[in-house]
């Protein structure tokens, strides 16, 4: 399967920010695992959320951070960190730069597993 270009999802969070998904439910109806390329501006939060699947990151640019309720975990470019589904997780970009990283989710990400905080 080839893929030619992304379908811009939809974003959660206090502020725009771009998700391309190259593979997931939406653009190659894959159920298995999502991959998906992320750009968030500087002051970006969005909700926690406790989802059913892994998510593996890789920051290109910037820095993510990522909390937990074991803590808050700064990951840089060229660094990964890795959610476990079941693991409560909230992702921001807090330092101005903002970031652009890619978002890797088994099984695939959808508004039904997100499991997204009120």
């Amino acid at each position: 399967m080839h893929i030619k270009k992304p379908t811009v999802i939809k974003p959660a969070g206090n502020k725009p920010k771009l998700i391309e998904e190259f593979f997931g439910r939406v653009n190659s109806k894959t159920e298995t695992v999502s991959i998906a390329k992320m750009m968030s501006p500087g002051g970006w939060l969005e909700p926690g959320q406790t989802p059913e699947f892994d998510e593996y990151t890789l920051v290109l640019k910037g820095s993510l951070q990522v909390e937990t309720k074991s803590g808050v975990t700064e990951v840089k470019a060229g660094e990964a960190v890795l959610a476990f589904r079941g693991e409560w997780v909230r992702y921001s970009t807090p330092e101005a730069e903002g970031a652009e990283y890619v978002a890797v989710c088994i099984p695939a990400f959808s508004p039904d597993n997100v499991h997204r905080d009120e």
